[in-house]
């Protein structure tokens, strides 16, 4: 007899977390399905608090290991101590149309990406919740801004965002803690950026860092930031935002909060005669034991492409092409961020002045292309997420020199280096698409997921002009040696994946309605990234968040009303 909930969450990285933290405060019971191992905060994997020379080969990763074309696109991030939070191909296969590569970064385990993310936290825009209507690609949104603003406005409070009130209509200002100090560099930046182009702002990056922490997130053990930059070791200071510092651990004081781990949940459970969703189907990670879990309502926030995957798979014979697929809409509409345009240079001057700690925080652009200025060759636009700094004594590890003379010459700091990425957003397009593979299943027989997704001459066109841009703003900035840097990066790299149970007002046309229902089993929920019809540009996170707290309060005053 399987054991029976009112609520089932599927994942617990930042939508599962939110999810489950509303539920649980709202009084149901809720079990939290995650397939990875548990992970418990400031636990052994947690090393943070390793002294640099007691660290595994330094902190330095065997290349034999990042060879692994996941494992490479998150080397900023990759160490010794957290090779075992990024799920490797070879164990997690999937596969790609011909041509059409694609980077799936996963993390299995208790917290999910949460512990991984790179915790830029800026809100969509009415603009951007408009643009599929306007521009007519993509589905349209059945929402806009406003229904999400009391619930970005509730997420910040919590979560804690530290950044700067701007009053930008492309860039909506949230509840903020104080920002981390721009660096003498980057004030610099600012000022003659904003004198040459007066339509453009340099502002403080948006994060999920405590820098004043509250009461409530005082006794939830968590303190401010120490600029220690060891945030992918595990954050003991829970400090930064994520599930087993802060949702996860609010969900379970209620004590209406289950968690279990190892279990990859399949498939949906319906009931054929009703089409109601009854529960979720698992099979144990290391055992391949079976499991039901039932519940009233179920959230899906296994990721966006992990979602997909179990949607697709939850066929029977009124859903022969995955629940959600009728009018195969399921699995369509795949988006990533472009981040291919950008730029670097060299601050002059300003020997004299250095910074203090490491900040997880530079500065940050937003979109002025197709706003105060127009986009030459292509619609929507990108900002751009920055960072200054001066190259210390580490640069004698790569560079020639031995002796005394050497040692002395890295005594002082180098120059300053000034960085500019352009963050871009991919449209929206019916052609991007994920479906299951026809012959070929993993270890525990679940189909693969088979990616069919590229970008358009709109990313390619945009991502030209993102780097003019820069290099333009860095020459008024008084940078010299500024190198140009122009890519389009392949889909998945930038970890924003979006889309494949768009939501839409028209069930043939969406997946989910405008309160994350599917269309095709109303208490199931959809609130990470597939639910996205579109992206803009922003990193989305802090929205999965504010899209899993809204969904779950409605869900929760719809079974007290028997409307599900």
């Amino acid at each position: 007899m399987a054991e029976q909930f009112d609520a089932i969450v599927v994942g617990s990285g930042v939508s599962g977390g939110w999810a489950a933290k509303e539920l649980a405060e709202r009084g149901l019971k809720t079990l939290v399905v995650e397939r990875g191992r548990f992970i418990e905060h400031r636990g052994p994997e947690y090393t943070d608090l390793i002294e640099p020379w007691n660290r595994v080969n330094y902190g330095k990763v065997p290349e034999t290991y990042v060879m692994d074309p996941v494992r490479r696109t998150v080397g900023y991030a990759i160490t010794p101590d957290n090779l075992k939070w990024f799920a490797s191909t070879e164990d997690h296969p999937y596969s790609t149309e011909e041509g059409k590569p694609f980077v799936w970064v996963r993390g299995y385990h208790l917290g999910g990406r949460s512990l991984l993310w790179s915790r830029q936290t800026y809100r969509m825009s009415p603009m951007d919740f408009e643009a599929n209507a306007k521009d007519g690609h993509g589905v349209p949104w059945p929402i806009g801004y406003d229904d999400l603003k009391p619930w970005y406005d509730h997420v910040d409070r919590f979560a804690g965002i530290a950044g700067s009130v701007e009053n930008l209509p492309q860039l909506p200002d949230g509840v903020f803690q104080k920002p981390f100090e721009f660096t003498a560099a980057e004030k610099l930046v600012k000022e003659r950026v904003e004198k040459a182009f007066p339509g453009r702002k340099v502002i403080h990056n948006r994060c999920a860092h405590l820098t004043d922490p509250t009461e409530e997130q005082i006794a939830l053990g968590r303190s401010a930031c120490q600029q220690r930059s060891y945030c992918h070791r595990g954050c003991s200071y829970g400090a930064f935002f994520s599930s087993l510092s802060a949702t996860l651990p609010a969900a379970e004081r209620t004590g209406n909060l289950t968690i279990v781990c190892d279990k990859i949940v399949v498939s949906l459970v319906r009931d054929e005669a009703t089409g109601r969703v009854t529960g979720v189907r698992t099979i144990d990670q290391n055992t391949k034991d079976g499991a039901e879990y039932t519940a009233k309502v179920v959230f899906l926030c296994a990721s966006a492409l992990g979602t997909n995957q179990i949607l697709l798979n939850s066929k029977s014979e009124r859903a022969p092409n995955g629940l959600g697929g009728e009018h195969d809409v399921l699995g369509r509409y795949i988006t990533d961020h472009v981040v291919g345009g950008g730029a670097n240079g060299e601050m002059p001057g300003l020997e004299d002045r250095y910074y203090e700690g490491r900040a997880p925080a530079g500065f940050y652009i937003p979109r002025f292309r197709n706003v105060t200025e127009k986009g030459e060759g292509f619609v929507r636009g990108y900002g751009y997420q920055c960072g200054t700094q001066r190259a210390g004594w580490e640069r004698g590890a790569s560079g020639p020199g031995v002796g005394a003379a050497h040692k002395e010459s890295l005594r002082t700091p180098g120059p300053w280096r000034v960085r500019i990425s352009g963050f871009g957003e991919m449209l929206p397009r019916a052609e991007n698409r994920v479906t299951l593979h026809t012959t070929k299943v993993d270890k525990w027989g679940v189909p693969l997921l088979h990616f069919n997704v590229g970008v358009s001459d709109n990313e390619r066109r945009m991502s030209e002009q993102a780097a003019d841009d820069a290099v333009a703003m860095l020459e008024a900035a008084g940078c010299t040696d500024v190198t140009r840097r122009v890519w389009t990066n392949k889909p998945g790299e930038r970890i924003h994946e979006m889309g494949g149970a768009v939501m839409g007002a028209d069930p043939t046309k969406s997946v989910t309605n405008k309160l994350n229902q599917l269309h095709a089993a109303p208490n199931v929920f959809v609130t990470d990234g597939a639910c996205f019809s579109s992206g803009g540009c922003q990193n989305p996170s802090i929205s999965y968040m504010a899209m899993s707290a809204r969904a779950a309060a409605n869900a929760v005053d719809m079974l007290k009303s028997g409307a599900i």
